[in-house]
């Protein structure tokens, strides 16, 4: 997705949770993306959540000024810059959200490991949910099902705009990659499951 937005010409805000920026580096470079002058250009910002859960200090340009995940302090955060699209998340440099950014998380349920489960609801509907609109801008955030409790889920379903789902099937040697759309708010969709295309370097198209 991040991709495909900066090939049609808008920026990607890339949000790491789960893995270290390099690997999201190392896989937009197998996608045929110039990831350096993309950087330095501001059409791709990778932005890392990652070292500071491992107790370290990032060296990326784009790092998080938090020392937890705990909603008190993330709460802060938001009300410091992220709300606006002038904001100061990131003092010193282009940071910025408006109609020509996505915004990426790739796990913004790293969050409620660190949290009650209410507590990380709450936060999520009232600062993460509220911080696209505020902008004009858009946010996709990728979550797993069953790690946590079903409420946690149907709180955070019923928040959004809309909701993608991914599965997996296998069946004897063969192997399927599905993707549909569950709902969308104002927006005509096709609810029907589409099969996804891997290719060698994990490109990923529709088939349709």
């Amino acid at each position: 997705m991040a991709a495909g937005w900066i090939r049609s010409g808008g920026v990607s805000s890339y949000n790491v949770y789960d893995h270290a920026p390099e690997k999201v580096r190392l896989q937009l470079k197998n996608l045929g993306l110039e990831v350096e002058a993309l950087e330095s250009d501001e059409k791709l910002r990778i932005i890392d959540w990652y070292t500071m859960q491992l107790g370290q200090k990032s060296g990326e340009k784009y790092a998080t000024p938090v020392t937890s995940l705990k909603v008190a302090e993330l709460s802060i955060l938001q009300s410091r810059g992220l709300m606006g699209s002038k904001g100061t998340l990131f003092p010193g440099t282009a940071w910025r959200l408006g109609p020509d950014v996505i915004r990426i998380i790739d796990d913004d349920l790293v969050i409620a490991r660190y949290n009650d489960e209410k507590n990380f609801v709450d936060f999520w509907r009232t600062r993460e949910i509220p911080s696209a609109p505020s902008t004009n801008s858009t946010t996709i955030f990728g979550a797993v099902r069953g790690v946590f409790s079903d409420f946690l889920y149907r709180s955070l379903e019923a928040s959004v705009d809309g909701i993608i789902d991914f599965k997996f099937e296998e069946e004897g040697s063969t192997t399927r990659d599905l993707m549909r759309v569950r709902s969308m708010r104002n927006v005509h969709f096709d609810r029907q499951w589409h099969e996804l295309k891997i290719s060698e370097n994990f490109e990923v198209k529709l088939e349709k």
